[in-house]
């Protein structure tokens, strides 16, 4: 399993998600393709003593000094860029999520939980503010969301430039990532079966999400 150098485990004393080591995912490529899967996440920093927090989407590029960087953009109207740049920011990627019944363990003295996945980033935050850097960062986006067939960008148009004067960009440095797929790993083999059979009938996306992932978690650890 391919481990990500220099971001596991966290510095001692250092505030992080709670993972208890079965849960923990530690494998490069798989986080990677969850943080470009569910890449609509949540920007957290801090502003007068008070956690800010920003949803938008957050691009990984991984040729950005030794652990990539993530990238994005969001309104100039909006304050969290005025005093937060060089912070420690944290960037929140949630992906599928389902309620587990105690029912379906078909065992005693059982309660219910919640199964899930999620990715927490962690960098030094730096605004931009070029406007040629800027509308990079919107066309590669358009391009990642609409495909090489879909919409286009054109950064060289008049409504372009304005739209640059509109927002600030941002460059969350990685230093440290931490990833918890919560999948039942702290029951028994026949319940995890149970459960994951229990959400295959469900039937809803998120319900074969998380199974899907209960097998792939399951298929890795069994070899």
């Amino acid at each position: 399993m391919s481990q990500l150098p220099a971001l596991l485990p966290y510095p001692a004393g250092e505030t992080a998600m709670y993972v208890p080591g079965s849960f923990a995912q530690c494998d490069r490529p798989t986080i990677e393709s969850f943080l470009a899967q569910h890449s609509f996440a949540t920007l957290v920093t801090t502003s007068a003593g008070a956690p800010f927090a920003t949803h938008l989407p957050l691009a990984l590029d991984s040729t950005w000094g030794e652990q990539g960087a993530l990238v994005g953009h969001l309104a100039r109207a909006n304050p969290q860029w005025r005093d937060s740049e060089g912070q420690e920011a944290l960037a929140i990627f949630a992906g599928p999520h389902a309620y587990i019944s105690p029912a379906w363990y078909k065992a005693e003295a059982v309660v219910p939980t919640w199964n899930y996945l999620a990715a927490h980033v962690y960098g030094r935050i730096t605004w931009l503010h070029n406007p040629d850097e800027l509308l990079s960062i919107v066309g590669d986006a358009v391009l990642q969301y609409e495909g090489a067939d879909g919409w286009q960008f054109d950064a060289g148009t008049e409504f372009a430039k304005k739209l640059a004067a509109q927002i600030v960009g941002l460059r969350l440095e990685i230093s440290r990532v931490e990833a918890k797929w919560k999948l039942s790993q702290n029951q028994p083999p026949d319940r995890q079966q149970r459960v994951r059979a229990a959400l295959e009938s469900l039937g809803d996306e998120n319900s074969r999400a998380v199974a899907e992932a209960m097998r792939q978690w399951q298929t890795h650890a069994n070899g």
